[in-house]
């Protein structure tokens, strides 16, 4: 058998190697940390650390700037990037984007860290902008649904009740069940920070400064852009408005 007949036929084995995203289509690229209950129960406060917040911001920006995207969300051990319709970076390739982004995000929070993190990846696709708009608005719900469990649950277990007792004094709660279990400990959960409610949101941001260039003695004007990090999102309509300006149209 000839060398590029076997090449050929091994080549053929790699069966998700052509799985691409069509063409057109959103994509939001999704990391999410392995193990971060453990990890972070060890190693944070609880129900939220700032030093850990930071930690998923610089690693969000580093997906951000990587994968060029248009808008990035944090909450928890999680991070979502929205990439436009005319993204072409590794050919769409699902095997590629998914396994870079869990790569860029494990390297980061681990060199942010100075520990050893590791996330996993998934690609949520979407029609039009206005899917793009829902998925957003799901994971902020989520955020705040995850919130109040998080201060229900540690403010028990602050309080002296054991894993099990917290989980059992939760158990088919409502929303304004937990919001009384909050009132009865001095915290209101609406005056909690914002980024712990909504999430954390990352976008790319123009600034132009105006300066004077020797060589030629004359005023000049440079435009730069960095990334806007936003700790106090808006949320519903606000926020579903902020998104799609920010999105824009493809």
């Amino acid at each position: 058998m000839r060398f590029t007949e076997f090449e050929a036929g091994q080549r053929a084995r790699e069966w998700f190697h052509a799985l691409t995203v069509p063409a057109g289509v959103w994509m939001v690229v999704r990391v999410d940390g392995r193990g971060f209950s453990r990890f972070t129960e060890e190693r944070f406060d609880k129900p939220f650390d700032a030093r850990f917040s930071g930690l998923m911001v610089e690693t969000a920006q580093a997906l951000l700037t990587e994968f060029d995207g248009r808008y990035a969300y944090t909450e928890s051990d999680e991070i979502s990037v929205v990439l436009h319709p005319g993204h072409h970076l590794f050919a769409r390739s699902v095997e590629k984007i998914v396994s870079i982004s869990a790569g860029i995000a494990s390297s980061a929070f681990t060199h942010a860290a100075s520990e050893p993190a590791h996330f996993d990846s998934r690609i949520w696709i979407g029609a039009g902008a206005s899917d793009v708009i829902d998925y957003v608005s799901w994971r902020q719900a989520d955020a705040t649904r995850c919130a109040l469990n998080g201060w229900c649950y540690w403010t028990l277990r602050k309080a002296g009740a054991s894993r099990e007792e917290a989980t059992r004094r939760l158990s088919g709660t409502s929303t304004a069940d937990k919001n009384e279990i909050l009132f009865e400990h001095g915290i209101n959960f609406n005056e909690l920070p914002a980024w712990q409610r909504r999430g954390i949101g990352l976008w790319w941001e123009d600034h132009t400064r105006t300066g004077r260039d020797p060589v030629r003695e004359v005023d000049v004007t440079a435009t730069r852009r960095h990334v806007h990090i936003e700790r106090g999102l808006p949320m519903k309509d606000d926020y579903r408005a902020l998104v799609t300006r920010l999105i824009g149209a493809p």
